[in-house]
């Protein structure tokens, strides 16, 4: 089996924005569709982690788009395991339209964790193919970095996490986090701009009824870092959001 996934989308109508095109939170989904598709194809997916009571838990998401599908369009994202060490495995997406021309570009970091503890699981002792699969590929945007912490001097808006935001597991599902730190910005930016470089950090998992508190903070022109923190502070994301 190739180490290198390829997966093939068509945009339909219910799945885009008010403009008729992918938002960013829907391609994160197709994203995470396509990375766990090839993972359960190869032997260290869902299923795999699960029967040894660990779980993939998304740590960094870096996301850079070029254009957006728009309807009824088809495209194809590539994947591929770029590294892995004891504690995490990095993954990279390349999206591509029907003439083969990028559009965008993802970075991905991932941990599992034991089930139970909820604690970091060391890679080299679970029983899977993920070693075999790794491609000695480049991605062509930059890693994740640092992000500032908006939370310092904004006032959060208060939200609840709610059924619709969680995942299998229970959790705070990571695509509604940025749902969330996205529906901060007014609809008109989202009119007259795009946004060329989303990347988001999870620090900490959201759970049923918790309240936050959502901070947005500009640093530069078309450019802000946000964050979600608990209600005693803590950030359990951060963001930092690229306009064009």
């Amino acid at each position: 089996m190739s180490k290198v996934g390829e997966f093939h989308f068509v945009s339909e109508s219910y799945l885009l924005d008010f403009r008729g095109r992918v938002t960013i939170p829907m391609m994160g989904n197709y994203l995470l569709h396509a990375s766990s598709t090839h993972a359960e194809q190869r032997g260290f997916g869902f299923n795999a982690m699960a029967s040894q009571g660990c779980a993939w838990v998304l740590s960094r998401m870096v996301i850079e788009m070029k254009s957006y599908p728009t309807m009824l369009q088809p495209f194809t994202i590539t994947t591929w395991v770029e590294d892995a060490n004891k504690l995490f495995t990095s993954r990279c997406f390349a999206i591509r339209n029907a003439e083969g021309e990028a559009m965008g570009y993802c970075r991905t970091l991932w941990a599992a964790i034991d089930l139970e503890s909820r604690k970091p699981t060391d890679l080299a002792r679970l029983d899977n193919n993920l070693h075999s699969f790794i491609v000695d590929e480049p991605c062509p945007i930059e890693k994740p970095g640092k992000i500032q912490a908006a939370e310092k001097d904004t006032e959060g808006e208060p939200y609840k996490v709610r059924y619709s935001d969680l995942d299998v597991n229970g959790h705070f599902n990571s695509i509604k986090y940025i749902e969330h730190l996205l529906d901060m910005f007014d609809l008109s930016m989202f009119a007259d701009k795009e946004v060329s470089r989303f990347e988001i950090a999870y620090m900490a998992e959201g759970k049923y009824g918790m309240e936050m508190f959502l901070h947005k903070k500009e640093i530069d022109p078309l450019r802000y870092v946000t964050s979600i923190c608990d209600k005693d502070g803590k950030a359990i994301c951060r963001a930092e959001i690229t306009w064009k």
